[in-house]
């Protein structure tokens, strides 16, 4: 069992995602974690600051994943179709992706960095990839790498929000699949 600090920050991450900034109430946060206002306010000095680490934390958790699937060890083919095909509960949405679209968070920068932060970091490891595959012959030379990755992220936050408004993943799954074709030479 984790502390009362990361009770507190896992709480505050799952609540941002299923409700987002506004939607999270302090109450919210405690009854989740299962403690009291004193415990909370004895870590954090408030909701922002909360949401502030738990946004840092779901970005540096979502950095992790991204990059053991892009990780050096198979083509570039491999590694970019381990990144848009892994298993993820597409109608839940992406958690950084969400809060993109958060009007609360994107107006406050230190809830805001991490969202962009990642995006950024996101974009380069996946233009190193992109690269790469050019490089191989494996995907086609047309756009620059970071335009293409650039293209891949906005077509995974896409598809999330296209399968979360049909309450299905296909039109998720068939965004990806689209995507990884026209990457491939």
């Amino acid at each position: 069992m984790g502390t009362t600090q990361d009770l507190l920050i896992e709480s505050t991450q799952q609540l941002l995602w299923e409700r987002g900034y506004v939607g999270t109430s302090p109450k919210a946060i405690q009854q989740a974690a299962g403690v009291g206002q004193g415990s909370m306010y004895h870590h954090f000095s408030g909701k922002p600051e909360l949401a502030a680490a738990a946004l840092r934390r779901s970005a540096e958790q979502q950095r992790t994943e991204a990059a053991a699937l892009l990780a050096e060890g198979g083509t570039a083919t491999e590694r970019i179709s381990a990144y848009l095909l892994r298993e993820r509960d597409v109608l839940a949405g992406c958690r950084i992706g969400r809060m993109a679209q958060d009007p609360e968070v994107v107006a406050d920068d230190r809830l805001r960095a991490p969202v962009a932060e990642t995006f950024a970091w996101l974009r380069e490891q996946l233009a190193v990839v992109i690269a790469e595959g050019q490089a191989s012959g494996e995907f086609r030379t047309g756009p620059a790498p970071a335009d293409a990755a650039a293209a891949l992220i906005a077509l995974v936050q896409g598809g999330h929000v296209l399968a979360r408004a049909a309450a299905e993943p296909e039109p998720f799954e068939a965004a990806v699949r689209a995507g990884l074709a026209l990457l491939l030479a």
